[in-house]
């Protein structure tokens, strides 16, 4: 596997780890469960890290070193792809011709390294963007920077050369292919999974008694990467809405943000402090720092709400967390979250990025116990169908395919064994 811009064993929430990270671990630690050996390539970031880690048994971290360990931006990395490349294959060099039977690459700088990789061992490469420049460019939010054509560029030569392809929903498999042309039939859509053994539902009071928050409180909840692609702003926007509407509501609201600084939110860090205090909400407005997973159930049992406002998510792993804890998710209609959330089963989904009508729809669950506690029901129903289980077969049958449509077929018998 290669995650170039981001280590699985960096914290989600910040900077740029998040919910890919989520996707690498889990995958990988149930791929060599099944049998599959694992070596992730990713840049190293620190001098101090061990050149290899052992994640889990059957899994290796390996850090290359490419360009400064520290202050490197994202969008500096593609001149440090050479680096990377080099790295990767010094490190497939000191092993047995014909190591590695296939490459899954996660992200389009990682594609671009598989793709090199991919022709000089004469291995099959499998590709999953994630996310996809001219998806977000056709989303951009005001003030927000576009991704740049050099990008653009990078992804549809990664498109053009991956074996096969993994869609995280049928919409991003049809973007995919509307957009950058990718051939129908190497596209296969494997729905990204959660933890039902971690994430299940608990006692609220509990999960309120630890973070310090009143049982009458109403608890809104956002959780991710503090950025306009992500549009926290939106749940404080629809907070203030919400009090201006009624307010005695003001004394037991409790709006959480869970997260840090990423990408553009680098820019104005203080940014949505800044916008609570304007709006007068600060004292309603708690910012939290990146949560270990314990913790994060905690939240998400803890949360009335939990809102999700991005606009663009090519699946949206947040709310099938918060779904699988039993808490109802109000999320904007775009992307993967039209399949994360089943609308009036399993939370609310909101068109257009308009606080007034997210204020509305989170109100009309806060307001009303019984639909509340019926989306809570089907929240969970809804998130059980996402467990990693099934993502990890998915990913199998794909790099089984992969294979067959090589010169490798003999590989598949042992892939499957």
């Amino acid at each position: 596997m290669l995650s170039v811009h981001t280590s699985p064993l960096d914290q989600p929430g910040t900077g740029d780890a998040g919910g890919m990270n989520v996707y690498v671990v889990e995958t990988a630690r149930r791929l060599a469960e099944a049998g599959i050996e694992v070596e992730i390539f990713t840049r190293a970031t620190s001098s101090v890290l061990d050149r290899s880690v052992e994640m889990s048994p059957g899994v290796i971290v390996r850090h290359v070193t490419a360009g400064p360990f520290e202050g490197l931006l994202k969008r500096d990395l593609p001149g440090q792809l050479c680096a990377v490349t080099a790295g990767v294959m010094r490190a497939e060099a000191a092993r047995p011709e014909g190591w590695f039977d296939l490459i899954h690459s996660h992200y389009w700088l990682s594609g671009q390294v598989g793709w090199l990789a991919s022709e000089r061992w004469n291995v099959p490469l499998v590709h999953s963007m994630h996310t996809m420049a001219k998806v977000k460019n056709r989303d951009l939010t005001d003030g927000d920077t576009p991704e740049p054509e050099m990008r653009v560029i990078g992804e549809e030569q990664v498109v053009a050369a991956a074996d096969r392809l993994i869609a995280n929903t049928d919409d991003e498999a049809h973007e995919l292919i509307d957009m950058y042309g990718a051939d129908p039939a190497v596209v296969d859509v494997v729905h990204p999974g959660v933890d039902l053994d971690t994430f299940t539902p608990g006692s609220v009071r509990e999960a309120r008694r630890r973070h310090d928050i009143a049982d009458e409180a109403v608890v809104l909840l956002f959780v991710g990467r503090i950025q306009q692609l992500k549009a926290p702003d939106v749940l404080i926007r629809a907070a203030a809405e919400l009090i201006a509407r009624d307010p005695g509501v003001r004394d037991r609201l409790v709006v959480v943000v869970c997260g840090g600084p990423s990408g553009s939110g680098l820019d104005q860090p203080t940014a949505l402090i800044d916008l609570a205090r304007e709006l007068g909400i600060a004292d309603r407005v708690r910012f939290e720092p990146p949560s270990n997973r314990a913790t994060l159930v905690d939240w998400y049992r803890a949360a009335d709400v939990v809102v999700v406002p991005s606009h663009s998510e090519s699946f949206g792993l947040v709310a099938v967390e918060a779904q699988a804890c039993g808490t109802p998710v109000v999320a904007a209609a775009v992307g993967g979250l039209r399949t994360a959330v089943a609308d009036q089963v399993s939370g609310l989904l909101v068109d257009g990025h308009d606080p007034r009508d997210f204020a509305s729809a989170i109100a009309r669950i806060t307001s009303q116990p019984r639909l509340r506690a019926e989306l809570a029901a089907g929240a969970h129903m809804h998130a059980a169908s996402f467990g990693w289980a099934s993502t990890t077969a998915g990913l199998i049958s794909s790099y089984s395919a992969a294979l067959a449509n090589t010169s490798a077929e003999g590989r598949v018998a042992a892939l499957r064994s």
